[in-house]
């Protein structure tokens, strides 16, 4: 690992935060203690940038806010440092109700965030749970139609685990020219553009801010972030990680998310670096 990091962008649920979707006290530290010594730190998830990431910084109690935010798996950035917002490659409307269409053989209850809700087919315990766990509102479409209004960042559907590889499976028999589906937790399916993905995101904001990707340390678990292992400087996968990510990435951590395994890497792979550095300098 390059031991000049200007970055460290990390996603959320299965890596940074536990299992219960908590951040510890030493995963906190370890954030604050980057920001001290000048490293950028930032959040590259599947949840909205305005509805949620925006927020946790504040409700963790940090009292600096996260130099960049990747929500949408890519589709959105906030750019702390110039206070800019971009988006990328929207969902068009046509395409969301292919996939719907397509997908209805499954009996499954979809569901995207729509004009600062969570819009669903119906309620279910699966959608209580989701809106619960981002603190957001459900809606429940009064017609099908109603998911296909307008152009949208990406469509999603909690699916049963033991029924996840049938449905991949169904879906890549489906190929779009336009969009592409990939798992971002063991019972999600996430419906994008093609050209989506988190690296998108990540090179935009390193292009502006004049960061060498080679000084980007990038943490995830699971396919939606393999792009932004892979165009990162380095790249961990946590130890909870899937088998394709693991694969891919530069190293694995040696704890899971429910163990700070973010925070122990860092600091047995950047800080102890970089206090024997400081030491053979003085």
């Amino acid at each position: 690992m390059n031991e000049n990091i200007r970055l460290v962008v990390c996603d959320l649920d299965g890596t940074l935060i536990t299992s219960d979707r908590k951040l510890t006290a030493k995963t906190k530290k370890t954030i604050e203690t980057l920001h001290a010594h000048g490293v950028y730190f930032g959040l590259a998830s599947g949840r909205s940038v305005d509805q949620q990431l925006i927020n946790f910084a504040k409700d963790w109690g940090f009292d600096f806010e996260f130099d960049v935010l990747i929500g949408m798996n890519g589709s959105e950035l906030w750019d702390a440092i110039h206070k800019k917002r971009y988006d990328f490659y929207p969902l068009k409307k046509e395409w969301i109700k292919e996939i719907i269409e397509m997908m209805e053989p499954f009996d499954l209850n979809p569901f995207l965030y729509y004009q600062g809700k969570m819009l669903c087919k119906k309620i279910d315990d699966s959608s209580l749970r989701s809106a619960k766990n981002n603190h957001i509102n459900l809606q429940v479409a009064n017609d099908i139609s109603e998911f296909f209004a307008e152009d949208n960042a990406k469509i999603m559907f909690r699916i049963p685990e033991e029924q996840m590889t049938e449905i991949e499976h169904y879906v890549n028999q489906h190929p779009s020219p336009h969009y592409k589906a990939f798992k971002t937790q063991t019972t999600m399916l996430e419906f994008t553009d093609r050209r989506v993905s988190k690296d998108i995101a990540l090179k935009h904001f390193c292009e502006i801010n004049h960061i060498p990707l080679s000084h980007v340390v990038a943490f995830g678990d699971i396919n939606n972030d393999n792009e932004m292992l892979q165009c990162s400087g380095w790249g961990v996968c946590l130890l909870n990680g899937s088998d394709e990510t693991k694969a891919l990435a530069n190293d694995v951590t040696e704890k899971s998310n429910d163990e700070d395994g973010f925070a122990l890497y860092m600091e047995e792979h950047y800080f102890k670096k970089k206090r024997m550095v400081n030491i053979t300098n003085n």
